[in-house]
């Protein structure tokens, strides 16, 4: 499948970094950002709706897909800059509905605890990051590789599509190291968010915490932690869909669309 088809291509350099935002949608309409998780090759399908009120874009993160690599990157503060430069390129300055997913629920909790003022909405999609002693998460740099593809879902039909119909697929191999490189260079020594914990109650952003109720890699005991640190925040859960839900619940989907709107 044709992850990218129908979107435009929109190619920027930020502070050297190149990087690629995908783009469906009336640009005249309000905009809907998308921060990906931390893997791209399941593909967008689940954002394609959204456009029909939204002008949805999807950046790929530094070290992702078809963004080059940001020298010098460290840890989360960088994408935060990033992004507050990308916005500043796309004219999103105000308005803004930010969705992030997982890896990207943390980073839009933390760029919007830095750059509220350019927020409207926020939509944290089972995001990492917070210590949870009732509901740990195990460690995702030890779970094997060949086994992360079961736990992102509970219909593994849902995945299929999107992977390699030879498993020794040497380009698929080569982009998913780099994009585990990636995390890991901001993830391995702060698996948890020093900054969330402490900052994001100052936030007034209404806020929506999502999770699938079968998540196996990030549990669904989580959400209501999230949902107690954020002033104005609404939780929903939905059964029936894993870590992806977005990509398994086309009521997760709409949810967003209903909250944004």
């Amino acid at each position: 499948m044709n992850a990218t088809e129908g979107f435009e291509k929109l190619r920027l350099n930020v502070n050297g970094t190149d990087t690629v935002v995908l783009a469906l949608g009336d640009p005249a309409a309000p905009p809907l950002v998308f921060f990906h998780g931390a893997g791209t090759f399941h593909g967008w399908e689940f954002a394609r709706p959204w456009a029909a009120n939204f002008r949805v874009l999807i950046p790929h993160h530094p070290g992702f897909a078809e963004s080059g690599d940001m020298k010098g990157l460290r840890e989360f503060g960088d994408f935060v800059l990033h992004y507050g430069a990308l916005f500043d390129q796309l004219g999103l300055h105000h308005d803004v509905n930010l969705v992030g997913l997982s890896l990207g629920g943390r980073l839009a909790a933390r760029f919007a605890i830095h750059q509220q003022h350019r927020l409207r909405r926020l939509v944290l999609v089972a995001p990492a990051g917070l210590v949870v002693p009732e509901a740990p998460m195990e460690d995702i740099f030890r779970i094997p590789p060949e086994q992360i593809p079961a736990r992102l879902v509970k219909n593994f039909e849902v995945l299929l599509p999107w992977l390699p119909s030879d498993p020794h697929d040497l380009d698929f191999a080569v982009d998913r190291y780099r994009e585990t490189r990636t995390v890991a260079t901001v993830a391995w020594d702060e698996p948890f968010d020093r900054v969330i914990p402490r900052w994001i109650k100052t936030m007034t952003v209404p806020t929506m915490v999502m999770w699938g109720n079968d998540d196996a890699l990030i549990p669904v005991g989580q959400a209501p932690a999230w949902a107690a640190l954020i002033p104005d925040s609404t939780l929903r859960l939905f059964d029936d869909a894993g870590h992806l839900l977005l990509d398994e619940s086309s009521d997760a989907v709409l949810a967003v669309a209903e909250f944004c709107a």
